[in-house]
C-alpha cells in the first residue's frame, strides 16, 4: 500500500535498506549513508551505499549511490563503515566484502573482509578507493569475519574499531591506532571472558560527560524473558578507563522492540550525540509486506543520547518538534480515530494500556514494572508477536510514542527504555484507545524528501 510509505522515517527509494553508515555533520550538512541494494527489495543484489543529506534533519535530499562494488577488494559488496572529517575532506571507511568461489564455509576460509577508505570533498563525489587492511593484517586467531570500521580523530591521532569473530567463535572488537588515519597498527583486542556471543558487529565508541561507551551489535547471546529477545541484539558497554585497556562492564540494550539493529552515533555541530539505527534486523522470522511493493526497511528517527543517572537515554531529536501540530486530548477508555502520522504523549500513575489499530498493545504492569509490546492482530504484525522489558524503578509512567504510517517508536520515562517496531495497518486512520492514562495526540507533518524520482 502506498499508505505504508512513511512521513518522517528515511526509507530506500526502492529496493533494500539496512545499516546506517557514515553518519556525520560535514560541509554544513548532515550526511546519512546506508547499506543499499537498489535492485532487490529482499536484499539479494549487490550491496552499495545510498546517501541522504540534510541541513536540518527535516529537509532531506537523496543524492544517489556514491559507493558501488567496483573494486577487486570490494567485489561482493560495499559493506558497513563510518565517516570522519579531516579538514575539508570527508574520509569514509568501509568493509570490502569478497567471497571466493569454491567449497568454503566463508567463516574460516573463502572470504575477505578488507578495510578500505575513500575521500570526498562534498559527500557525493568520491575519490579513488584505497586499501588499508586485509585479513592478513588482523590477528591470526580471527576468522574471516572482520568488518564495520568506525574511525575517529583524537587529540593524539586516529583510532578505529572493527567488529570481529575469533576462530573459536568469540565476539571481539579490534582497536587500531594511526598517526594519519591511513596507516594503522593494532592496539588491542577487546573481548569478554567467557565469550559474549560469537560475533560483534557495527562497533562504535563515544564519550558522554567523561564516560566512555562501546556500542556494538553482538550475535549469539542467550535469549531471556526481558532481555535479548531478538535473533540478534544491539547494545553498549560502559568502558572503565581508556578503551585500549579493555575493561568493559554493564552491557545494556539500546532498544527492546522488534526492529532495531546496527546503530551508529555521531556528534552534531552543537555537541549533541545523535544515534540512528536500522529499523530492521538480520535473519528475523517475521517480515515486511512492503517487499512485494518493491522496497523494504527504514531507519529510526535521529535520537539524542544523554547520560542520566548513570544510564544512557534516547529521545527523538528536538528538530522533530517542528513537525508536530497542536495536541488533542484522547478520551480515557474510549476509542478515537487519529490520522497517522502523529505523536502521542501519555502519563499514567499505575497499570495502563495503549492500543493502536486494534491489534498493537503497549501494556504496563505497574506491580511487576513490566512493559509489554504485543501484537494481537496478525494482519498488521508481519509475524511479530511480543517483546517485554522490566523498567528500572516504580513510579509514574511517561510515554512519548511516534506513530508513522508503518512504524512505531515508543520512548518510556525520558527514553530510559525504548521499543521500535514496524506495523502495517490497513488505513492511515488509526484506532487509538488509552486505558488508565492521560493521553494526547498531535498530528505530524511529513518531512521533505527530494531526489527520489
Amino acid at each position: 500500500m502506498a499508505e505504508w510509505r512513511q512521513a518522517f522515517h528515511l526509507e530506500p527509494p526502492r529496493g533494500w535498506l539496512n545499516d546506517p553508515n557514515g553518519l556525520c555533520w560535514f560541509g554544513g550538512r548532515y550526511h546519512v549513508y546506508f547499506q543499499y541494494c537498489p535492485l532487490a527489495a529482499d536484499g539479494s543484489g549487490p550491496k552499495c551505499w545510498g546517501h541522504y543529506e540534510s541541513p536540518d534533519l527535516l529537509h532531506w535530499t537523496f543524492t544517489g549511490v556514491p559507493l558501488t562494488p567496483d573494486h577487486p577488494r570490494d567485489a561482493d559488496g560495499v559493506y558497513s563503515g563510518s565517516a570522519a572529517a579531516d579538514g575539508g575532506t570527508l574520509r569514509l571507511y568501509y568493509t570490502g566484502n569478497v567471497k571466493h568461489p569454491g567449497d568454503y564455509d566463508y567463516v574460516t576460509a573463502g572470504r575477505e573482509g578488507n578495510t578500505l577508505c575513500v575521500e570526498t570533498a562534498d559527500g557525493r563525489t568520491m575519490g579513488p578507493k584505497r586499501l588499508l587492511l586485509t585479513n592478513g593484517d588482523y590477528p591470526a586467531d580471527c576468522s574471516c569475519h572482520v568488518r564495520d570500521p568506525k574511525g575517529w580523530r583524537t587529540a593524539l591521532g586516529w583510532r578505529m574499531v572493527l567488529g570481529a569473530r575469533s576462530r573459536s567463535d568469540a565476539g571481539r572488537v579490534l582497536l587500531y591506532r594511526s598517526a594519519d588515519g591511513l596507516r594503522w597498527q593494532l592496539e588491542a583486542v577487546l573481548e569478554q571472558k567467557p565469550a559474549f556471543g560469537y560475533m560483534w558487529e557495527c562497533p562504535d565508541y563515544f564519550e558522554l560527560d567523561g564516560q566512555g561507551f562501546l556500542s556494538l551489535s553482538p550475535q549469539g547471546l542467550p535469549h531471556g524473558t526481558y532481555t535479548c529477545q531478538n535473533v540478534y541484539q544491539s547494545g553498549h558497554f560502559a568502558v572503565d578507563g581508556d578503551l585500549a585497556e579493555g575493561r568493559l562492564y554493564s552491557f545494556a540494550e539500546w532498544d527492546m522492540g522488534f526492529d532495531f539493529y546496527a546503530p551508529q552515533t555521531f556528534r552534531a555541530p552543537d555537541g549533541r550525540r545523535i544515534l540512528i539505527g536500522w529499523m530492521g534486523i538480520p535473519d528475523a522470522d517475521y517480515a515486511n509486506p512492503t517487499t512485494a511493493l518493491g522496497w523494504q526497511h527504514c531507519l529510526t528517527v535521529p535520537r539524542q543520547v544523554t547520560l542520566q543517572n548513570g544510564r544512557l537515554c534516547q529521545t527523538p531529536v528536538r528538530e522533530l518538534d517542528a513537525l508536530c501540530g497542536a495536541p488533542r486530548p484522547l478520551p480515557e477508555g474510549e476509542t478515537a480515530a487519529v490520522e497517522a502520522p502523529f505523536r502521542l504523549r501519555a502519563r499514567a500513575a499505575g497499570s495502563c494500556r495503549l492500543t493502536l489499530a486494534g491489534g498493537l498493545e503497549l501494556d504496563y504492569d505497574a506491580g511487576g514494572r513490566v512493559f509489554t509490546l504485543r501484537f494481537t492482530d496478525p494482519a498488521i504484525s508481519g509475524g511479530r508477536t511480543v517483546r517485554r522489558a522490566r523498567l528500572d524503578a516504580p513510579g509514574p509512567l511517561e510515554l512519548d510514542v511516534l506513530v508513522d504510517t508503518s512504524s512505531v517508536e515508543c520512548y518510556i520515562n525520558g527514553g530510559s527504555t525504548v521499543f521500535a517496531t514496524r506495523f502495517y495497518p490497513a488505513s492511515r486512520r488509526i484506532a487509538v484507545q488509552a486505558q488508565g492514562m492521560q493521553a494526547s495526540a498531535a498530528p505530524m507533518q511529513p518531512m521533505q524528501v527530494d531526489g527520489l524520482a
